[in-house]
């Protein structure tokens, strides 16, 4: 006795095929259109359960990593700026530094693009399969402090410390008292050799030393941090004023 479409449909779904289950109407109305063999018909439902199981992958993972807006990389205008030339790009968007563990530093003023550079491999790198985690630095701080107590820091904290990629937005531009300075150091001492970090500042590393103040601790972690690292100077005119809308129209 041959069941029926639905009854072939929970099956799918007892084997956790569920995109399978999901699709199979549509994938048998085009097997019957293009009259396709049986081997062609599992290719097809095969390929199509792969591919809906990796854009949730992608959409599972970009909802962990936290980003402040989504904005790919086709959007950061290279043209508008000269930190970064079409080929050094072109290096960065191959993520073999990530596979290699080595930092990203972007410096320079507010509105220069740093963030948006950050997102835009970030959300890139999830589409190739790494995870990533985008915290801002007072988020990160709180985060540390709370960890202990609140269920909420644990999880985030947990991802972020398993993620292949970490960036940190807007690092140093506030003070650190010694449990904060210490906290950050042993999370970069954890990250250390595991994961790459993206870091933007609107301060140079030498200047960090005078926000944590404390000599020693600020000299441990940037040994960590600038063991393998490339640094872009983003100087350019801010990117926000350069595309701002206006009310008044000239």
């Amino acid at each position: 006795m041959s069941k029926s479409v639905t009854e072939i449909q929970q099956s799918f779904r007892q084997l956790r095929l569920v995109e399978t289950a999901e699709g199979l109407p549509e994938l048998l109305r085009k097997a019957e259109q293009n009259s396709w063999t049986y081997l062609e018909f599992i290719e097809n439902m095969t390929d199509s359960e792969i591919k809906k199981r990796e854009e949730k992958s992608i959409e599972k993972r970009l909802n962990w990593a936290r980003f402040p807006y989504y904005r790919p990389l086709h959007m950061f205008q290279i043209e508008e700026q000269d930190a970064l030339t079409e080929r050094q790009l072109k290096q960065l968007r191959e993520y073999e530094w990530l596979e290699q563990n080595y930092n990203l530093i972007l410096l320079g003023p507010p509105g220069a693009g740093k963030t948006l550079l950050s997102v835009g491999l970030g959300i890139e790198a999830i589409q190739k399969g790494f995870q990533v985690s985008f915290v801002t630095m007072g988020e990160l701080i709180h985060l540390l402090k709370t960890e202990e107590y609140v269920n909420k820091a644990k999880i985030q904290l947990k991802r972020l410390r398993a993620s292949d990629l970490v960036i940190i937005d807007d690092i140093m531009y506030m003070a650190m008292d010694q449990r904060e300075a210490t906290l950050f150091f042993q999370l970069i001492h954890q990250l250390y050799e595991q994961s790459s970090l993206i870091l933007t500042s609107n301060r140079s590393p030498e200047e960090w030393t005078e926000i944590v103040g404390n000599q020693g601790m600020m000299t441990a972690i940037l040994d960590r941090l600038l063991h393998r690292v490339e640094v872009v100077h983003m100087n350019n005119e801010s990117y926000r004023l350069k595309n701002q809308q206006k009310i008044f129209k000239e």
